[in-house]
């Protein structure tokens, strides 16, 4: 009988997951990360969802506590992204360094099992020719979640399984009510789970770096208004500014050095080009001459087509057809050929 263990969240998506694979024969573990203190559905609440499900599935339940690993690779690589003017995307950041490789580790040495499953709605397949595993979008566009996952190695991809790839979300509930899971009505999580945690990124930001009043200046360094500290601010962000103006102004740039945030209307916030750094090639093999693709430079940005091009640094220059509004350095790009995922990394400045 196949072994596979499954993380479980305490969400309806993960539930399912095991249900699902339960239901196939497989023989189930589920296994729950402690990432921190506090309330959350990834934390204390998540965790008795994710054992009520493992005692209504009858399988086992481990929980490992991967606090330390949570805030060295999540909470301190946010805050020192942060305090450097940048916004950090900790999803992808998490799923490989937090999620998988520690539960695939854990898998193997722990369970004597060689496979892991997640709720997360993306598929995988091998392609033959190529002899690499490939990151494919999920049938349900409006859940796909292939732009987070695309930090994740080959071995990674070999070792995992993602039940919910070929489903809606919609059938997704209707197979917890089906199979009665505890979890079957649960509302969806919308936010981050530090968010979830603590309110809002704001006030967990705050506990972390020290608020520092500054000047919020036009393009020309007009002062427009006062900040609180510019981790209160990300590239694009059009409300909550407190300034009056005769148009709609953006936050275009972010003045670690000066202590600014830096504004403008929304022409003056485009760029037709980009740099990305800590590339990780997926469904393709690294290039060496530029190729054509389709960008996306936030989770529910539209794919845009770009060239992207090496550079001698292992870095990667992105340019594309049109300027983009909104680049934000450490956001991921994540590129796609149709419904493949070929690779992915961290925005510099543009």
């Amino acid at each position: 009988m196949n072994k596979v263990v499954v993380g479980l969240s305490g969400g309806v998506d993960s539930s399912v997951a095991a249900a699902t694979l339960h239901h196939q024969g497989y023989e189930v573990i589920g296994l729950t990360l402690w990432l921190m203190k506090g309330k959350g559905q990834c934390c204390s609440e998540g965790m008795v969802d994710a054992a009520r499900i493992c005692e209504e599935l009858n399988i086992p339940h481990h929980v490992v506590d991967s606090r330390e690993v949570f805030q060295a690779n999540i909470v301190d690589y946010l805050v020192a992204g942060y305090e450097a003017g940048v916004t950090p995307l900790p999803c992808s950041q998490c799923n490989r360094t937090v999620k998988f490789a520690p539960m695939l580790e854990y898998a193997r040495e722990k369970l004597g099992a060689n496979k892991i499953a997640t709720g997360h709605y993306a598929r995988i397949n091998y392609d033959k020719t190529t002899e690499r595993y490939q990151l494919l979008r999920a049938v349900d566009r409006n859940k796909d979640q292939t732009y987070f996952l695309y930090d994740l190695t080959q071995e990674l991809l070999a070792g995992s399984v993602f039940p919910l790839g070929d489903r809606t979300k919609e059938e997704t509930r209707k197979t917890a009510s089906e199979f009665a899971l505890t979890t079957a009505d649960k509302p969806e999580s919308q936010d981050l789970c530090l968010i979830e945690a603590h309110g809002s990124m704001r006030t967990f930001l705050d506990r972390y770096i020290e608020r520092k009043e500054g000047d919020i200046v036009d393009l020309e360094g007009k002062v427009l208004g006062k900040h609180q500290g510019i981790h209160h601010y990300t590239i694009g962000q059009r409300k909550g500014l407190g300034i009056a103006a005769a148009e709609p102004l953006y936050v275009v740039k972010l003045d670690p050095v000066m202590n600014r945030v830096i504004v403008g209307d929304r022409t003056s916030g485009g760029n037709i080009e980009c740099t990305v750094s800590r590339v990780n090639w997926v469904s393709i093999a690294e290039p060496s001459t530029p190729i054509r693709a389709e960008v996306q430079i936030r989770y529910r940005a539209k794919p845009v087509p770009v060239n992207i091009i090496p550079l001698e640094d292992d870095n990667f220059r992105l340019v594309f057809d049109e300027p983009q509004f909104g680049i934000t350095p450490g956001q991921a790009a994540v590129w796609y050929d149709g419904e493949v995922l070929l690779g992915g990394g961290i925005i510099k400045r543009p």
